[in-house]
């Protein structure tokens, strides 16, 4: 089972040909054939066109289960870092490998994972590292996610690789995903990632 995570916002769908696209890829790898997403503004909950939606939709080879709920961002203070490979180049439904993640975490309110001495990703986001006044995303990510591939096509960002002992060269670290982007501001200092 997989499960595609988008955004809405005012009632309206973000960035769904990305989604569709990841869909169909992973149905082509996993060898179904994707489902259609019904008309999720149709679907939307009322009461909820106002406001930033997380839209959950559970598939293989048909829609399991779609969901709506209110996005509220996780305050993030400090990222602990840790060694990991985890695969997750497909964005499956069942999270169990990343969620052991966290209790590793000690006092931080998430993980950082450094994958062959080399920055990747959090459990639920990319990232974006800030170097004066450019902005870069690990070059090995666990999961091309959605918004960072829409942040590469547009410039933005840009990938380079990030090893651990080149962070001190960055000031912030931002927390990017289909719910997040960069003027969220869902950012900490470097200096409160631990090892």
């Amino acid at each position: 089972m997989f499960l595609e995570t988008i955004c809405m916002l005012n009632g309206r769908v973000k960035n769904i040909d990305a989604h569709i696209k990841r869909m169909r890829q992973t149905g082509e790898y996993f060898r179904f054939e994707a489902p259609e997403l019904p008309d999720l503004e149709e679907l939307l909950n009322p009461g909820m066109e106002n406001i930033k939606v997380k839209c959950s939709i559970h598939y293989h080879n048909l829609i399991n289960s779609i969901g709506f709920e209110r996005y509220i961002p996780k305050e993030i203070i400090s990222l602990k870092l840790i060694n990991a490979a985890p695969d997750y180049a497909f964005k499956f439904s069942d999270r169990r490998e990343l969620n052991n993640l966290l209790d590793l975490r000690e006092e931080c309110e998430e993980v950082l994972i450094v994958r062959n001495g080399y920055i990747t990703d959090t459990t639920f986001s990319n990232v974006v590292l800030q170097k004066d006044d450019k902005m870069f995303t690990p070059h090995y990510p666990i999961l091309n996610g959605t918004k960072r591939q829409k942040l590469l096509q547009e410039g933005k960002i840009s990938e380079k690789v990030i090893k651990t002992e080149s962070l001190n060269e960055y000031s912030r670290i931002y927390l990017i995903n289909a719910m997040l982007d960069i003027e969220d501001d869902i950012s900490i200092p470097i200096d409160m990632i631990k090892e």
